[in-house]
C-alpha cells in the first residue's frame, strides 16, 4: 500500500514584513496528499508519539491561547500542515533559536497548504523544515525516530549561523527601543542598527566608535600598563622579557610570586599566576610565548580576579572568578573527578549559550597539578582538595558590590586606552573596598569583551549590557531611522514615489529612491533596471549618505519578497484594483475570509508597518483602500479630487487631515481650515488633459509631503517643477524651507 507523504512544492523567502508577520519568515507550500482525509484524531498513536518525542509542545498555546492548546487541537483532530508547523517551531526552539511565529493556511487546491514559520536564518529554517517533515512522517507511520540525533545537525548549524549571545543581546535591546537592525554578514556578528544616515554598526561587543588604535593599544598589555599607570591607575610591577632566563631574572627582581603571560594574548590563554620558583617560570614562559608575540612577567597581586564591564565611561556590570577545585574520594582519578564534580554542571558547555566552559586538563592545568605532585591519572586521597585552575570562569555577578572608587578607576582606564566598551580585569581581595588599601591592581584592559558572563552569569543577577550599549550608541530621543516613505497600490506607484523623492530633494535631504524606473540617489540614476524590489530598497537603507528614502512596493514584492524595511514614516496606498493585476501565482482570491490571500491582506501590509508617529496616505475614493484607515497605528491623511467624497467628508468632520481639489486648486485641509497649494494647471505632471489618475497621483504626493512635515514652499515648488528640465535644480534649494504650513494644519 502506498505510504502517505508530504511534498514540498514551493518555498518563498520573505525577508521583511509580509502578509503574515513583521519579521522575516519562510512560506512553504506543501501537499499533504492523502493525509487531507486523515486528521490527527484518525491516526492511531500519533498524539502519544509526538507528545513523547517533543514534550515542549505542551507550551504551544495555539488557537485556544492556553498552555497545552496545540496538544488539545492534536487530540481533537487537526491536519498535517498545522502539525508540521508546530513541530518545526519546536525543533528550532530545541536548537537554540528564539520562540517563533507560525501559520498554516489552506489554498484553493485541495490538500495544498501554505506553511509559514519564522526565519531567523535561512539555512537553519530550511533544515528545520526538512527534519520536521521526517519527524511527522515517522510519527504518522509509527516508524522509529531518534530526536536526539535528528536535532544535532540543526544545533550545529544554529551555533555556526545564528547571532552569538552577545550580539543577540544588543539586537534585542535595539528592538526594544524600536531601532531596526540589518545583519551584514550571513554567518557573522556584524550588524547594522538603524537605517541610512542614522545607522550605527556593531560587531559583537565592538562598535563603529571603537577606535582601531585603542584596540591595538589594548592588545599590547605592556603599553596599556604604561598608559594607565601614568594617570594613577594601580598596575602590577613588571616588564616584557626576552627569553626564559630573562623571565626568571625579572621574577627574582620583582619578587615571588609572579605572573607570566603573553603581552598580546586574550581569553586568559597562556596566563600563569602565583608562580613561586624559577622552574615554574621557565615552563610558563615556554607556553606563554606560543600564545603571543612576547611575554610579560609581573608581580602577582593577592586576591581574586574580577572582570568589570565599562560602557561609555560607566560601570555596567562586574563579575568575579573563582578557583576550580575537586575533592578526592580515594577512588577516582583527577580526570574522573573533573567530569563528575565539575563538568556535570548544566551551566558548562562548549557553546556560546553556556556561561561556563568545560574544564579540561590543558598544559596550564598540568603545570598546576605538577606543583601539587599530581597528574590527571592520579587518584587523590579522600578529602584532599586539588586545585585545577586558578584563573577560572568568571561565574559570579558582583556588580552591586563594586566600590565607587574602583568603578571610577576602571572607567578612567577605559578612557585612557580610548575604548567605548572595555572589559577591565583587576585583582583584589575585596571588590567592595578601595583598591589602594588592599594592594589591588588592574592587570588588563580588553577590547571586544565577552558579554555572556554578564547576560547569563553562573550565579547572580543578569545585567542589561545590551541595553547599555544601545543607549550609548543612540541618544534617548533617537531611533536610528530616517524619513522613509513606502508606496504601494495597483496603479500610480512610480509617479507618486518620484514626485515625493523630488520634494525631499528640494527640502535639502539626500534622498534615495527605489522605483520601477530605477534606483536614484538624489537626481543621479545609479540603476536603470526595475528597482521596485526588496534588494533595491535594502540597498538604500545600507547607504550611510541617505537621509530620506522613498521605496515603491507592488503586490508582487509584498507576496514574493516582503518589504525592505520594518516600519516607515509614511505608507501610501494609491488604489486597489483586483482586476488590474494577475496574482494567480500566489493563489490570491478576491474574497474568501481569513484562510485565503486577498488583495486586502496584501495591501494592508503597507498600512500595518506605519510607525505610531507616522501617517498612512490613503485614497478616500477607493473603497478597498479607504477601509484600511482603521488599521493604521499612526494618523491618516486621505486624498481624493472629489471634495464631496463621503469618506473624506466624515474625515474632515472629525477634524482630521486630507488633500483634495476646490476651484481648480490643490487644497490642504484639516477640519474646516484649509491652505491652497497651487492651481492644477501649474502642475506639469497633471498637464492640460487633467486625467483623474494623474490628479490623484499628485494629490497622493502632496499628502505625503505634508505628512513628512515639508514646508508649503517645498510642496508647491515640488509639484510645479517635477518633470521639468531644470538646468540647475540645486539653485532652488535656498528658497525652500522658509515658510512652514499654517499652524492649524501642523498637528
Amino acid at each position: 500500500m502506498k505510504r502517505q507523504d508530504i511534498v514540498f512544492k514551493d518555498s518563498i523567502s520573505l525577508k521583511g514584513p509580509s502578509i503574515w508577520t513583521y519579521p522575516p519568515c519562510i512560506e512553504t507550500w506543501i501537499d499533504i496528499g492523502e493525509l487531507e482525509d486523515l486528521p490527527s484524531d484518525k491516526i492511531p498513536g500519533l498524539y502519544e508519539r509526538l507528545e513523547a518525542w517533543l514534550p515542549g509542545l505542551i507550551e504551544h498555546r495555539c488557537n485556544y491561547d492556553e498552555r497545552g492548546g496545540f496538544l488539545r487541537r492534536l487530540k481533537e483532530g487537526t491536519w498535517a500542515g498545522h502539525i508540521m508547523e508546530h513541530i518545526v517551531l519546536e525543533l528550532m526552539t530545541l536548537a537554540g533559536l528564539p520562540d517563533g511565529f507560525g501559520r498554516t493556511r489552506e489554498t484553493t487546491t485541495r490538500g495544498v497548504y501554505k506553511l509559514v514559520v519564522s526565519n531567523f536564518h535561512e539555512e537553519c529554517t530550511r533544515l528545520a523544515l526538512e527534519i520536521g517533515r521526517e519527524l511527522l512522517l515517522a510519527a504518522i507511520h509509527d516508524d522509529p525516530f531518534d530526536i536526539g540525533e535528528a536535532i544535532k545537525p540543526l544545533r550545529r548549524k544554529v551555533d555556526r549561523k545564528y547571532l552569538g549571545p552577545s550580539t543577540a543581546a544588543i539586537v534585542n535591546a535595539a528592538e526594544a527601543r524600536k531601532i531596526p537592525h540589518i545583519r551584514l554578514l550571513d554567518d557573522g556578528n556584524l550588524v547594522q542598527l538603524g537605517y541610512g544616515a542614522a545607522m550605527r554598526r556593531i560587531w559583537t561587543a565592538e562598535t563603529d566608535s571603537t577606535s582601531a588604535i585603542a584596540e591595538t593599544i589594548s592588545r599590547d598589555k605592556d603599553l596599556t600598563k604604561t598608559l594607565i599607570s601614568s594617570v594613577g591607575v594601580p598596575v602590577p610591577e613588571g616588564r616584557e622579557v626576552e627569553n626564559a632566563d630573562d623571565a626568571v631574572e625579572a621574577a627574582e627582581d620583582i619578587g615571588y610570586p609572579v605572573v607570566v603571560k603573553p603581552s598580546d594574548g586574550n581569553h586568559g590563554r597562556g596566563v600563569f599566576i602565583d608562580l613561586t620558583n624559577a622552574e615554574d617560570v621557565k615552563k610558563a614562559y615556554a607556553i606563554a610565548v606560543e600564545e603571543g608575540s612576547s611575554v610579560i612577567v609581573e608581580r602577582s597581586i593577592p586576591g581574586i580576579e574580577h572582570r568589570l564591564l565599562v560602557i561609555g565611561g560607566k560601570l555596567i556590570a562586574a563579575n568575579r572568578s573563582d578557583l576550580i577545585t575537586v575533592t578526592g574520594d580515594g577512588k577516582q582519578t583527577v580526570l574522573q573527578l573533573i567530569d563528575t564534580q565539575i563538568n556535570t554542571d548544566p551551566r558548562r558547555g562548549n557553546t556560546e549559550l553556556h556561561p561556563l566552559s568545560i574544564i579540561k586538563i590543558d598544559t596550564a592545568a598540568k603545570i598546576e597539578l605538577e606543583r601539587q605532585g599530581l597528574t590527571g591519572d592520579a587518584v587523590p586521597e579522600a578529602g584532599r582538595e586539588v586545585l585545577i585552575q586558578r584563573n577560572a570562569n568568571h561565574a559570579f555577578d558582583c556588580t552591586d558590590e563594586v566600590h565607587p572608587e574602583t568603578a571610577a578607576i576602571a572607567s578612567l582606564a577605559a578612557r585612557v586606552v580610548g575604548l567605548d566598551i572595555a572589559g577591565i580585569d583587576l585583582v583584589c581581595k575585596d571588590i567592595s573596598q578601595p583598591l589602594a588599601a588592599q594592594g589591588g591592581a588592574i592587570v588588563e584592559v580588553n577590547a571586544g569583551p565577552s558579554l555572556l558572563m554578564h547576560i547569563k552569569p553562573g550565579v547572580g543577577k543578569p545585567r542589561p549590557v545590551g541595553q547599555a550599549i544601545v543607549d550609548n550608541l543612540f541618544a534617548a530621543n533617537k531611533n536610528g531611522r530616517v524619513p522613509l516613505v513606502g508606496v504601494t497600490g495597483t496603479h500610480g506607484k512610480t509617479a507618486v514615489a518620484k514626485i515625493v523623492a523630488h520634494m525631499l530633494f528640494l527640502s535639502g535631504a539626500y534622498t534615495g529612491l527605489a522605483c520601477s524606473d530605477g534606483l536614484y540617489l538624489n537626481r543621479r540614476q545609479v540603476q536603470k533596471t526595475n528597482a521596485a524590489n526588496w534588494a533595491a530598497g535594502h540597498r538604500l537603507l545600507l547607504n550611510r549618505a541617505v537621509e530620506a528614502a522613498v521605496i515603491e512596493n507592488g503586490a508582487e514584492v509584498i507576496l514574493g519578497e516582503g518589504l525592505a524595511y520594518d516600519r516607515c514614516s509614511v505608507g501610501v496606498i494609491t488604489n486597489i484594483d483586483p482586476a488590474g493585476e494577475d496574482l494567480s501565482r500566489w493563489d490570491v482570491q478576491p474574497t474568501g475570509g481569513e484562510y485565503y490571500t486577498t488583495h486586502r491582506s496584501i495591501y494592508r501590509t503597507q498600512v500595518d508597518v506605519v510607525l505610531p508617529s507616522g501617517y498612512a496616505v490613503i485614497n478616500a475614493a477607493d473603497a478597498l483602500a479607504a477601509e484600511m484607515a482603521e488599521l493604521c497605528d499612526g494618523e491618516v491623511i486621505f486624498f481624493t479630487a472629489d471634495p464631496s467624497c463621503l469618506k473624506l467628508a466624515e474625515h474632515f468632520a472629525g477634524g482630521k487631515r486630507g488633500v483634495t481639489v476646490a476651484d481648480g486648486r490643490i487644497i490642504l485641509r484639516t477640519g474646516a481650515d484649509e491652505i491652497r497649494v497651487c492651481r492644477l494647471g501649474d502642475v506639469p505632471a497633471i498637464g492640460k488633459a487633467k486625467k483623474p489618475e494623474d490628479i490623484a497621483n499628485v494629490l497622493a504626493a502632496v499628502a505625503t509631503g505634508w505628512a513628512l512635515g515639508l514646508t508649503q514652499d517645498v510642496i508647491a515648488t515640488g509639484v510645479k517643477t517635477f518633470g521639468l528640465d531644470l538646468p540647475d535644480p540645486e539653485a532652488l534649494l535656498p528658497i525652500m524651507a522658509k515658510k512652514p504650513l499654517g499652524a492649524a494644519l501642523q498637528k
